[in-house]
């Protein structure tokens, strides 16, 4: 029994020291962000009461050095700002949709295996989804981008398609007539 004892307790600090100690250091792949930059940097936007201002556009992907093979496929980076720009109507943000332009007018297709460029607006309580008149939503874009469109002179528009539900919006004002007893 004590011979069977000390052999487990052997096997047992020797597969410790062996099979836990470092592996060494193999060859790892470099991987590097790869940037393109998006001329113009900054424009405004109108669709219909919704005005808004897109910045800081750029499109990265990640690339294992030496090899040149893709390691996350390209994505459109940005800010999109929305201002409710009607007087008397408040508007609750639904979604959008971003849709790449080729050189020909024809849609771009993002390709298989990728998500659908849309934006989601959040109902949190910094990011409201309701612009009533004359507010601001910020709201963060970052959306899969195709590949056909890094070729050179490929791309010739972005659009932003902005789903909105308007509602009337008023301001009344109701008083009533009072008396203070007691006196």
């Amino acid at each position: 029994m004590r011979t069977v004892m000390g052999v487990m307790m052997v096997t047992a600090v020797a597969a410790g020291i062996y099979g836990c100690a470092p592996k060494p250091p193999g060859v790892t792949a470099v991987i590097e962000d790869k940037v393109y930059t998006v001329s113009p940097a900054s424009v405004t936007v109108k669709a219909g009461i919704v005005n808004g201002e897109v910045t800081e556009l750029k499109v990265m992907e990640r690339i294992e050095q030496g090899t040149g093979r893709i390691e996350s496929p390209a994505k459109l980076t940005g800010k999109l700002k929305l201002t409710n720009s009607s007087a008397d109507q408040t508007v609750r943000l639904v979604g959008g949709k971003i849709l790449y332009i080729d050189d020909q007018g024809q849609l771009i297709k993002i390709g298989e295996a990728r998500t659908e460029p849309t934006l989601k607006f959040s109902t949190s309580y910094n990011a409201p989804d309701r612009l009533d008149p004359g507010q601001e939503a910020t709201q963060i874009v970052d959306v899969d981008f195709p590949a056909e469109a890094l070729k050179a002179k490929k791309l010739k528009e972005i659009r932003i398609e902005l789903a909105y539900i308007p509602s009337s919006y008023k301001l009344q004002t109701a008083g009533f007539s009072v008396s203070i007893g007691g006196q």
